[in-house]
């Protein structure tokens, strides 16, 4: 299978939900198509979509709910 790296835009703190009391925008086994959010990026209060490039399964997500990223650092894989 091929494997495709959704990777971090920018550095700052990641999130993967849109708000404490909302469900992931996606878990582990999860189908998603490109385009689809991942999770968020702030930076001073503002925040950026990830999104995936490319259709599949969430296989592995590296980076845990706010977690500070680092521009370039994986934040899950697609298979």
């Amino acid at each position: 299978m091929n494997m495709s790296e959704v990777v971090c835009p920018l550095p700052g703190v990641f999130y993967r939900r849109p708000s404490p009391d909302e469900p992931m925008y996606v878990e582990e086994g999860q189908s998603v198509k490109a385009g689809d959010v991942v999770g968020l990026v702030e930076v001073m209060k503002n925040y950026q979509e990830v999104h995936s490039e490319t259709d599949g399964v969430i296989k592995n997500i590296k980076i845990e709910d706010g977690s500070v990223v680092e521009a370039g650092q994986v934040i899950a894989e697609i298979e």
